[in-house]
């Protein structure tokens, strides 16, 4: 059935099944209709604000702490205290919520799996709604898959990760449900739902209702998120902190504001995170119009860098100051068959950890089960005897960290061959993703929607600045164009003409070029290439 549905004021326009209607049901409907007329204004208004605050930065500001919240930074406060079952948090594993991923994250050497609605997970209908029927399964303990191609049968394990759902941000809606003829918040849609769907069977367990929140720019929007929950916990009657969330510290702006919106959810807030590669992304964003803050090739941008270390130690501090954790970033390698490649990516992997760990993190991300280990390892190190987190390690000592560390130029060249490693690195995570799959593994990386970002919006970055690579030829839109259709061939020739014509190039191609050469720099590239997303 796909005709258009009406149910307790929520209009839904994708195709319903027995199973949909499960997630569906006329209450849960009702609930996401309440929040949607609730808190939509809201996000307009917060929408708004990110606009005009752009446009200062594209006038000549530059991101700094704000002096109307100097009290809130100078004052002594701490976050409630954090639940038992999220003290320990050493090694997380990310990924979409594709029921064989759920299976295997949850089974994985990890103390959480992050199960994702955004970044690795592209939002068809199917992929949204069946995301929940999986969730709810997981949550109950009866989750199952059996490969229609292998007939390997996959179950829970004992003892599986701790599971915490990550949210879309705030600037995606859902095209699929409309509220009083408008479409609603992908947010709120993925928040409410996971809650109605889950929150007797997790406090039966012991445990409450755990969201990640990502992209968020400013205080004021993790006070939206506040509220959200408060409202919610009032209309189920539950306790306050039944809600409990993680909050990405992805965006250049938010770096500023770490106190205020540690501050803004104290009731509800347990961590925030390095989410580094969406913060390169957003650092390219925030100061595209700012000629001499253009990054170098992806592939040397790592957290070595000094506005990477800066960014890292500064949350370290934050938190652990408020009694929040501070969770480090992304290790997105994939584990090679070579044992001589597999040593090297491995050995990667644990001098970034140990980075990590070093500077006071209390745990750390991983896209592959294959790299648990490897990280359990080296956190293993800094919690010996029975520490669960490093929130001893206070960081007091250190010099204030500064706007300008924050900001500060990265060093490194501009290479054609990393140019040319960006194109098709984005040129194939659209296709995969307008087919409906937003976790790729792409060149010995899982790559996620963030990844793709950087990789165009470099690009777009040094055409706008007139730059120059390496080898001293100019950077231009033909240039580029150029260049798109001569790795297109290359992929062409990589994944066969079949998956070509199947999974969307031309389309990814067409929309790689339109965004990457387009005057103005386009915000977020899910948002056109979610017009091309069942």
């Amino acid at each position: 059935m796909s005709d258009t549905t009406t149910r307790a004021g929520l209009t839904i326009t994708g195709p319903l099944n027995s199973d949909y209607e499960q997630i569906l049901t006329t209450d849960a409907c009702a609930f996401v209709t309440e929040l949607v007329r609730e808190f939509r204004p809201r996000i307009t208004e917060l929408l708004a604000n990110r606009i005009s605050r752009q446009q200062q930065f594209d006038n000549g500001a530059l991101p700094d702490f704000l002096p109307e919240t100097a009290t809130i930074r100078g004052s002594d406060w701490q976050v409630a205290p954090i639940p038992a079952d999220l003290q320990d948090r050493r090694v997380e594993i990310t990924g979409p919520v594709d029921r064989k991923m759920i299976i295997n994250a949850l089974n994985a050497d990890v103390k959480v799996f992050m199960a994702d609605f955004e970044d690795s997970q592209a939002p068809s209908w199917a992929g949204v709604i069946e995301g929940q029927i999986n969730l709810r399964d997981a949550n109950l303990g009866t989750i199952s898959y059996t490969d229609p191609q292998s007939g390997k049968h996959y179950t829970l394990q004992d003892n599986p990760a701790l599971l915490i759902a990550r949210v879309r941000g705030l600037h995606l809606w859902e095209k699929h449900l409309l509220v009083d003829g408008a479409q609603v918040p992908g947010s709120l849609v993925d928040f409410a739902l996971y809650f109605y769907h889950n929150w007797q069977t997790r406090l039966n367990n012991g445990s409450g209702v755990y969201y990640y929140l990502p992209k968020l720019q400013s205080h004021t929007e993790a006070k939206w998120w506040d509220d959200v929950f408060s409202f919610t916990e009032q209309k189920f009657k539950v306790a306050t902190g039944t809600i409990r969330a993680t909050v990405l510290i992805e965006t250049l702006p938010a770096v500023f504001e770490m106190d205020e919106i540690l501050y803004s959810l104290k009731d509800h807030i347990v961590a925030l995170n390095c989410g580094r590669w969406d913060y390169i992304f957003s650092y390219i964003k925030t100061l595209n119009n700012h000629a001499d803050r253009v990054l170098p090739d992806r592939q040397v941008v790592t957290m070595t860098k000094p506005f990477l270390n800066a960014y890292s130690r500064l949350l370290i501090k934050t938190c652990h100051k408020r009694g929040a954790l501070a969770m480090g970033g992304m290790a997105a390698f994939i584990p090679a068959k070579d044992a001589g490649e597999n040593e090297k990516i491995l050995a990667r992997v644990t001098a970034d950890k140990e980075l990590e760990a070093s500077n006071g993190h209390d745990g750390t991300w991983v896209a592959h089960p294959g790299l648990a280990a490897t990280a359990n390892g080296v956190f293993a190190e800094y919690l010996s005897g029975g520490k669960v987190n490093q929130l001893d390690v206070s960081r007091e000592q250190d010099a204030e960290i500064t706007a300008e560390e924050l900001l500060a130029p990265c060093e490194g060249e501009r290479t054609e061959e990393g140019m040319r490693t960006n194109i098709r690195v984005a040129l194939q995570y659209i296709a995969a993703w307008i087919s409906g799959k937003g976790c790729v593994p792409i060149y010995g990386l899982m790559e996620d929607a963030a990844t793709a970002e950087i990789s165009r919006t470099s690009i777009w970055q040094w055409i706008k600045h007139g730059k120059s690579l390496s080898n001293g030829k100019l950077i231009t839109k033909a240039l580029f164009a150029d260049f798109l259709e001569e790795e297109a061939k290359v992929v062409l020739q990589e994944v066969g003409s079949d998956t070509w014509q199947s999974q969307n190039f031309d389309r990814a191609k067409q929309l790689l070029l339109d965004i990457t050469t387009a005057d103005e720099l386009v915000e977020f590239l899910t948002l056109p290439a979610y017009q091309l997303l069942d």
